[in-house]
């Protein structure tokens, strides 16, 4: 489905919440042009690969707003959709505020902390953000293996209210503006954990039934088994029956000590073979090269712009 074909997406955005929700908007169709600043986005020089993936099949325009807006404004004026990520106050400033837009444009504001509030003007990242929220108090002081904050919080959560903001626009002929905090909705993914727990830190290690365990290889096995059936069952298949009993004991170590030392006696692929057909929450933990062989790869069509590629296209297209 392209649900969003014919819409234009202007992306004023810097680095990875507001190109990854841009990219979103384009595999549901929409055209998406990146308005970046002379030299282009910072990711083309930090980490160009994620560049590559995330701005395939975009159009660039190289605009110093600060020097002359014109561009950027003509854009907002033809857009759909607006996606900014400057702290609150700067696009007005620069001439590409949510006033400049047209009144059927859905502006879309991906900020850390919202507007509004005492860490408004606050700098940060997906680490400030989710240690803020109280995302990293079961697990610090690991790090997340992936940018929940800028992802799930901002990318995903802009991408949400741009769709339901769309649908009121077909409805009303009106566009609006919308704003994501992505601390306060990296917040709301745990928040519903504020009213207590089964059992402590139930899916963050508190369970042996629901942790990684390293196996004879160096590699690891994911036990997902929450449900008595699923963990007697594997119980049942490690030869270990009489564990199923001690599923939620209060003592949680003594059986993840257990567990840790029969399945470092077999390779991963032999776990996963034993484990094959059965209801059991197993499974590996692939490699990125591994999961993309086995479930593929999303990849948008096109090929990644140079900066300012459609600067001259869209200069021409606005009367510039």
């Amino acid at each position: 489905m392209q649900p969003l074909r014919g819409l234009l997406t202007v992306d004023l955005t810097r680095l990875l919440p507001g190109a990854f929700a841009s990219a979103e908007l384009l595999r549901l169709g929409a055209r998406v042009v990146c308005v970046e600043q002379p030299g282009g986005d910072p990711m083309r020089a930090t980490a160009p690969a994620w560049h590559s993936a995330l701005a395939a099949g975009k159009e660039s325009v190289v605009v110093d707003l600060k020097a002359d807006p014109r561009l950027g404004t003509a854009l907002l004026q033809r857009a759909d959709v607006v996606l900014e990520s400057f702290r609150p106050g700067v696009a007005a400033r620069l001439g590409v505020g949510p006033d400049d837009a047209s009144p059927t444009t859905v502006y879309c504001s991906i900020t850390g902390f919202g507007i509004g509030g005492r860490h408004e003007r606050r700098a940060g990242h997906d680490l400030n953000y989710l240690g803020w929220a109280g995302v990293l108090d079961d697990v610090a002081p690991a790090l997340p293996p992936v940018q929940i904050a800028d992802l799930a919080a901002g990318a995903l959560g802009a991408v949400t209210k741009v769709l339901a903001a769309l649908l009121v626009r077909e409805r009303t002929g009106r566009g609006c503006h919308v704003v994501v905090s992505m601390t306060h909705r990296s917040h709301g993914l745990v928040a519903y954990r504020l009213g207590g727990e089964p059992v402590p830190r139930l899916l963050t290690g508190g369970v042996a039934c629901y942790r990684i365990y390293a196996t004879a290889d160096e590699r690891y096995l994911t036990v997902g088994a929450l449900e008595p059936v699923f963990f007697s069952r594997l119980c049942e298949l490690i030869g270990q029956a009489e564990l199923a009993e001690r599923q939620y004991d209060a003592d949680q170590e003594a059986l993840a000590a257990e567990l840790a030392d029969i399945f470092a006696r077999r390779t991963l692929a032999e776990w996963l073979e034993l484990c094959d057909g059965e209801d059991v929450c197993v499974g590996p933990v692939a490699t990125l090269t591994e999961a993309a062989g086995d479930l593929g790869t999303a990849v948008a069509p096109g090929e990644t712009p140079a900066p300012g590629e459609h600067t001259g296209a869209w200069l021409a297209e606005l009367g510039l």
